[in-house]
């Protein structure tokens, strides 16, 4: 019976569309970045299929600008996405019964934007599957490829995009995604959450004093990560 009543593909594609207009917004923004970065229309495609990380593709977008030396871009991009080994392994607990293949599909396609809705639904108590978070991640991954592309294609008729603020798309959804996870939490874990969001904010303060931002936004987010499971074991 338990199997009749689990989340389907379906499911999950429904629970991505309240975050496809983000997508779209962010994606055609980071296509208009990509195109003003002097790349080709195939080149914007192919980070967004290949790369597939919007804060990511802005940073090579504007490294390239600079001329960056190829392995100061990879290195770069690694450190940006290094966030994806605490999101894969805060998702792996819910995910355990199913194949190794499909956490491997789950964790491919996993994005900060897909990870906030899937992990919204286990904090409250919500059943999740294998089929319902590939329904997200696949939504999700066809939605930015598209906004890319046709971020590209407006790019030719918007040669600075910092203009329109367009750069600051990507921060400008994280709030959103932040906003909406504090007040659909109804339990007790809310001020526990707030105290943990606090101290990462004041940890990367004086992390980016001493370190790279990528690795101040990293040691952070662990940090605080830690004092989370801490305080709710002592509670």
């Amino acid at each position: 019976m338990e199997k009749e009543n689990e989340l389907s593909f379906y499911d999950g594609v429904k629970a991505c569309l309240p975050t496809v207009l983000g997508y779209a917004g962010i994606g055609i923004a980071a296509g208009v970045v990509g195109k003003a970065s002097h790349l080709s229309l195939l080149e914007v495609a192919l980070l967004a299929i290949i790369v597939y990380a919007g804060a990511a593709q802005f940073i090579i977008s504007g490294l390239l600008l600079l001329q960056s030396p190829i392995s100061a871009i990879i290195f770069t991009t690694f450190l940006i996405n290094s966030r994806h080994f605490l999101m894969s392994m805060a998702e792996a607990p819910h995910f355990k019964k199913y194949s190794l293949w499909n956490n491997i599909g789950i964790g491919a396609l996993l994005t900060d934007e897909t990870f906030g809705v899937s992990m919204n639904q286990i904090g409250n108590k919500k059943p999740v599957s294998a089929k319902w978070m590939h329904g997200i991640n696949v939504t999700a991954y066809l939605a930015w490829i598209v906004a890319c592309i046709v971020g590209a294609f407006i790019g030719n008729w918007l040669p600075n995009p910092e203009q329109f603020g367009l750069d600051f798309a990507l921060s400008a959804m994280f709030i959103g995604l932040l906003y909406l996870q504090v007040v659909s939490d109804k339990s007790k874990k809310m001020s526990t959450s707030l105290f943990v969001m606090l101290l990462v904010a004041l940890f990367l303060i004086v992390f980016m004093r001493v370190m790279s931002p990528e690795l101040a936004i990293l040691t952070a987010t662990l940090l605080g990560c830690l004092m989370g499971v801490i305080l709710e074991k002592w509670r």
